[in-house]
């Protein structure tokens, strides 16, 4: 077993990239550790793993689990807390006690990501869904002095409806970002229900899925000149972030 162990707390896990990305990492680098995924159906299973593996050092955490797993932790670091959502938890050993301290590498991943697109006339976002990685890109947003909406398949004090999104609404919001499932692989043939007929040249589309390369919501959205990216690059760089936050002192 290698000294070190890092892995990916979520359900399922049969397409995770953290794996493969840490482990050939780890390889190139000459780090002896190892990244494993942990798959649970029942985010309880938590405190098993952690007993379980005992020279864990840091997880990331994926769907269904970035909200689930705040009851777990000691401590949230303030961007973390102020999502209301995990993504990375740094484990902190001090004379025999562990500590699990919160962070969020998303938000990260996504500003950096996102800015080198941005222009002046995009002032207004639709944020397609309301989970987690929702509550990471909202945020994200705002530090970018962007407005975001919610929209949910329900309209609700937080959130519009999708049946609710008009060419005006369009119009008003020049920035759409998807952070649902919908046209993840294998089911490549489904897209969020916006309007896309109303997009314009104006509009940048951005999907926080990467498999595939190109989304259905994303090539609806190039079909109307809209400028698209999915979230490769957000991944990485999340998962840069992730590392650094394990190992900062």
């Amino acid at each position: 077993m290698k000294a070190t162990l890092y892995g990916l707390l979520g359900y399922p896990l049969e397409h995770s990239f953290s794996k493969s990305f840490f482990n050939n990492k780890f390889e190139a680098e000459n780090i002896d550790a190892e990244y494993i995924n942990f798959e649970i159906p029942d985010i309880n299973m938590l405190m098993e793993v952690i007993s379980e593996y005992y020279n864990l050092n840091g997880l990331n955490v994926t769907i269904p689990y970035k909200e689930q797993v705040i009851p777990f932790l000691d401590e949230l670091d303030e961007d973390a807390a102020n999502i209301g959502a995990v993504n990375v938890i740094k484990f902190i050993h001090n004379n025999g006690d562990l500590k699990l301290k919160g962070y969020n590498s998303d938000v990260i991943g996504f500003c950096d990501s996102i800015s080198p697109l941005l222009k002046s006339h995009m002032k207004k976002a639709l944020v397609l869904g309301t989970g987690g990685a929702a509550k990471a890109v909202c945020y994200g947003l705002k530090k970018l002095g962007i407005q975001p909406q919610l929209v949910s398949r329900k309209n609700s004090d937080k959130a519009i409806s999708y049946a609710e999104i008009t060419k005006e609404i369009i119009n008003d919001h020049h920035i759409i970002v998807n952070t649902t499932p919908l046209g993840m692989y294998p089911n490549i043939d489904e897209s969020p229900d916006i309007p896309y007929e109303y997009l314009t040249p104006e509009h940048l589309c951005y999907d926080l899925l990467y498999n595939p390369d190109e989304t259905l919501f994303m090539k609806n959205a190039k079909a109307h000149g809209a400028v698209t990216k999915n979230g490769l690059e957000m991944l990485l760089l999340q998962a840069f972030a992730s590392y650094d936050i394990w190992n900062s002192k």
